[in-house]
């Protein structure tokens, strides 16, 4: 047995010190144990810091990055495979996997470009699709680097980190915005993650991670490449979205960021590449954005939209889909004039005869959406716009209706279902208006009870009233 710094006795080390770990932890020490190591300050923590890639080869974290992969699915990469193929596959490469990342043999796919649509009209949003197996290797180093870095980052920032939320980060806006911090500087990285500068990023990792093993793996995932259009394009810049490790080598580096704009005593909340600095006067936001663009061009090496880039005061400002107001001398929330247009945007898509759905898979796609985006937006003061969705809303259900009973006979058939009395079911059944204008008439046939209660179609404002936030 090797002994003093030989590869042995630091594996040996190393699961020694898990299983000192006590049973009611087990669950979480794969990932958590460097943490605790770490914060001993009787510990040294070289050793480990130098060894980092032993840790991530450890079967129970690959045994959890495959959990992980499974369970969020997705799309195959450029080999094809599904994530139903990867246990099989696993279980007759997995040796050979990692004893080709352990002699830094391994060499990554390039992914698979896939792009979609922005909220911008006719902009897209690239992502790169790794393949599964690589997606469980990028998992593996995510688990073990995000408790190390977890210390590090700061309590503003609250993107893709565990236990942060969006809504987190709003509630900090609040909370300056409550102690006088009027005037934002909404900041806009252009194609952040298409531009990441990897000497930068490579530097900043090889601040915290010793092993230059982890170190090159990740360096190797950067230049692996894009498959898009049937040829090769190398990626000489920027870090793919699409893959585990992408979230958190964004935030390592806005985190150089985060540092300076603490070291300059600003308030700021960062989600993502999502960045807002909070002044008390225009003149100081102004000094403050002509002071930051300096630091993140030439010692970030990232490009600042300027056009996007502007001070304004925060009744004008969009942040994470929502917009503030002051009431009495406090904070308040409502949804953003683009956020609701895209959200009638939706809902005319899922209301559009065209998509030959049936009416209860047409159900249940508006309750699954209207769920989810009242969920979010759930802190913010609707009760009004909801209203008036929830009114137009039904507009277009009666509409799709109107549109199925085509043949007079079908009218007739479905009108005296709904209990009309002959008069009325005479001359609706004959209606000659407009689809719009039918279903206006529809209203005193297919009421609000009918639609809600009996064929199970959503009420927004019913559910904003359950689930909002007051302050």
């Amino acid at each position: 047995m090797e002994t003093g710094h030989g590869i042995k006795y630091r594996q040996l080390h190393i699961e020694d010190y898990l299983r000192m770990v006590p049973a009611e932890q087990k669950e979480q020490a794969g990932v958590y144990a460097h943490g605790r190591i770490t914060g001993n300050p009787d510990t040294h923590t070289d050793f480990w810091m130098d060894n980092l890639l032993d840790t991530i080869l450890r079967s129970d974290n690959l045994n959890a990055a495959y959990k992980k992969v499974k369970a969020n699915k997705g799309a195959g990469g450029i080999d094809g495979m599904q994530v139903d193929g990867l246990l099989p596959y696993l279980r007759k490469h997995q040796a050979e996997i990692v004893e080709q990342v352990r002699e830094g043999k391994y060499k990554p796919n390039p992914v698979r470009r896939v792009e979609i649509p922005k909220e911008e009209k006719g902009k897209l949003r690239k992502l790169g699709v790794p393949t599964v197996v690589d997606r469980v290797i990028q998992q593996a180093i995510a688990q073990e680097l995000t408790p190390i870095y977890e210390e590090q980052f700061s309590d503003n920032s609250f993107g893709f980190r565990p236990g942060r939320s969006a809504h987190e980060a709003l509630g900090r806006c609040r909370e300056y915005i409550n102690e006088g911090y009027v005037y934002a500087v909404s900041m806009d990285l252009q194609s952040y993650f298409d531009t990441v500068n990897h000497s930068k990023l490579i530097e900043v990792l090889s601040r915290t991670v010793k092993d230059g093993r982890v170190i090159s793996l990740i360096h190797k995932y950067l230049n692996a490449g894009v498959m898009e259009d049937g040829g090769f394009h190398a990626t000489p810049e920027g870090v793919p979205q699409g893959g585990p490790l992408s979230p958190l080598c964004g935030n390592v580096m806005l985190n150089e960021l985060d540092k300076e704009l603490k070291r300059r005593g600003h308030k700021f909340v960062r989600y993502a590449d999502d960045c807002l600095i909070l002044c008390k006067s225009k003149k100081s936001a102004e000094r403050t954005l002509e002071n930051i663009v300096p630091f993140i061009t030439k010692k970030l090496f990232l490009k600042v939209n300027l056009q996007k880039t502007a001070v304004r005061h925060i009744s004008k400002i969009k942040y994470l889909g929502y917009a503030f107001y002051r009431h009495k001398g406090k904070c308040r929330m409502w949804v953003h004039p683009k956020s609701v247009e895209k959200m009638r945007n939706k809902l005319r898509e899922l209301t559009t005869r065209g998509n030959k759905w049936s009416n209860e898979v047409r159900e249940e796609k508006l309750r699954s959406y209207a769920r989810g985006w009242i969920n979010y937006y759930r802190y913010a003061d609707m009760k009004n716009l909801m209203e008036q969705t929830d009114e137009w809303l039904r507009h277009r259900i009666r509409a799709v209706y109107w549109k199925q009973w085509k043949k007079v006979r079908t009218r007739y058939k479905m009108l005296r279902a709904l209990h009309l009395p002959e008069w009325k079911v005479h001359e609706m059944a004959n209606c000659r208006k407009g689809v719009w204008r039918a279903a206006a008439m529809l209203n005193s046939a297919l009421t609000k009870k009918i639609i809600v209660d009996r064929l199970g179609y959503p009420s927004m404002s019913t559910r904003y009233l359950k689930v909002r936030v007051n302050y």
